[in-house]
């Protein structure tokens, strides 16, 4: 049997790969959490970000590892590499080069492919590559479940997302003085939210075995949880928002806690007509005062001017200094400065222009829902999709660890890789997250908060759903599934999705698999039958 020792170097090289799959995964996936939140003006670009930093590193961290052991073990048959263990780690380190390449490629180019395709084809591409066409699972225990998936998940979530927005929009967006409609209906909203999070969040969470909690118990908690949140936006956020909407009182964000006790504030209007009369009087007081500063501004340039050698010299390197420093900042920031709405696209207005708009008001109440749903589907995001880029560098650590093959998947993913892989996610989010925010959101059909609410909620229960069960699908079907069912909602819906981004998308689902294995299956044969000894 092999020394894995020996082979310190693939533990090594599949430690960088997996990071550039996972930062693959972060930037080209992240449009699925927060194209709609970004596109309906929910949420800035910064902000997205910044809460997705949290969101999908605590689902990788908390909930990855059940999606993780599918993927590890349950594509491949691993009994194959049992006598030698080294090949297995030299196929999953293949497989992790095939899936980063290819994804990063799509991301550059922006094409929105599945991550999870990828990695999935990548591995049996090197399964192939090895022992042929019998070393792959093929039964639905395997690849049949995943290619089940991939028609399931967007048929599954466009069905739910089609239900939740129809009744929203009959219930509360069409009716006479639809804001009024929406004081009385969005606590209710919250309530089904927070229990539909809080019991997934329950029952796949750390310990929470089912001989610990029974599933009823399970669904008592989430209900509590659900009123909780129902009485707070009762009593606490919809105070908050009529003050803000109708009163239009300048109100913070941080004032829903203790807005029983804020006294009423001025409002914007009246901030305005004292910000413009101030200016006025600003302005002619300081007439007479402007020829002294003028003189006085002359006087310190003439000072500057007078310095020795040695304070310029300074001053050169201070403003070297400030120059890089603004390059760096400009280059790190730059993935979060990018306009991604697709407003403006001439190609995109007449389908814009086909969407139902409803009472601004009233939507500004689901932006607050949209936020909570895309931080639901941003964690559901992180439990599922970090197993793409973890699963295949657990069973090289296992293997480099141990000296033998895991075939009964008894051996739990080590938390460390959940967490290296679910910050390789957040850097690939907050860098190149924005070319894929770009071709979906408003490019597939125009979003409100109202729609996005729907969307986002609808995908974060199939992909939750899936994830539970072990099946890995994709985000990308399940909200382009979503975006579609809400598009065609309208008036002659179907004027209003851009065919020829779904069309793509249902492409780039297809062609990744073979792709990716292509590539993987390639240099595993590369490497295995390369001259073992030059000398």
């Amino acid at each position: 049997m092999d020394n894995v020792k020996d082979y310190t170097w693939i533990f090594g090289v599949g430690m960088v790969v997996a990071f550039m799959d996972a930062f693959g995964i972060g930037a080209n996936d992240v449009a699925n959490s927060f194209a709609t939140s970004v596109s309906s003006n929910s949420l800035t670009m910064v902000q997205a970000c910044v809460i997705a930093c949290f969101t999908e590193f605590g689902g990788a961290v908390l909930l990855g590892a059940n999606t993780a052991e599918t993927i590890k073990g349950g594509i491949l048959s691993v009994e194959n590499f049992a006598n030698q263990p080294s090949l297995l780690m030299l196929a999953m380190m293949c497989a992790l080069i095939g899936s980063a390449v290819w994804v990063l490629t799509a991301t550059k180019m922006g094409w929105p492919v599945s991550s999870t395709h990828s990695i999935v084809g990548a591995i049996l591409g090197t399964g192939i590559s090895a022992f042929g066409g019998n070393s792959i699972t093929w039964g639905w225990d395997g690849v049949a479940q995943i290619i089940a998936s991939w028609f399931i998940s967007p048929v599954a979530a466009g069905v739910v997302s089609a239900i939740i927005y129809s009744i929203t929009k009959y219930a509360i967006l069409r009716r006479v003085e639809s804001f009024k409609w929406a004081i009385r209906l969005i606590p209710f909203y919250f309530f089904f939210t927070a229990v539909i999070e809080a019991f997934y969040l329950i029952y796949k969470a750390p310990g929470a075995d089912g001989d610990a909690l029974s599933v009823g118990a399970v669904i008592g908690i989430s209900i509590g949880v659900g009123v909780f949140f129902g009485l707070f936006c009762h009593f606490f956020f919809l105070v908050w928002a009529v003050r803000v909407i109708k009163g239009r009182e300048t109100l913070r964000w941080y004032h829903i806690f203790v807005i029983h006790f804020v006294k009423k504030r001025p409002t914007v209007d009246e901030l305005d007509v004292e910000k413009h009369s101030g200016s006025r009087t600003s302005s002619d007081g300081e007439n007479g005062e402007n020829g002294d500063a003028i003189e006085k501004t002359k006087g310190e340039e003439n000072e500057i001017a007078d310095v020795d050698a040695e304070p310029v010299q300074a001053g050169f390197f201070a403003t070297k200094f400030a120059i890089y420093k603004k390059r760096t900042t400009d280059a790190l920031m730059n993935g979060v400065r990018q306009d991604v709405r697709n407003l403006e696209n001439e190609k995109l207005k007449d389908m814009h222009a086909g969407a139902e708009i409803f009472e601004d008001d009233a939507e500004y109440l689901f932006s607050f829902l949209q936020v909570i749903t895309a931080c639901m589907a941003s964690f559901a995001h992180g439990s599922n999709d970090v197993s793409n880029a973890v699963g295949p560098i657990s069973s090289i650590f296992e293997v480099w660890n141990s000296g033998v093959v895991d075939t009964e998947g008894t051996v739990p993913i080590p938390v460390w890789i959940l967490v290296y892989g679910g910050i390789g996610i957040d850097i690939g989010l907050a860098t190149m997250g924005y070319r894929i925010m770009r071709v979906m959101g408003n490019n597939i059909t125009y979003f409100t908060p109202s729609r996005g609410f729907c969307a986002e909620l609808a995908t974060a229960l199939t992909v939750l759903t899936c994830s539970k069960i072990g099946l890995p699908v994709s985000t990308t079907h399940c909200i382009t599934g979503a975006s579609a069912a809400i598009g065609l909602c309208n008036k002659n819906g179907y004027k209003t999705v851009n065919w020829k981004m779904i069309a793509w998308s249902f492409c780039s689902w297809f062609i990744t698999l073979p792709c990716a294995g292509t590539l993987s299956g390639l240099i595993y044969a590369f490497c295995v039958h390369s001259p073992k000894n030059m000398l």
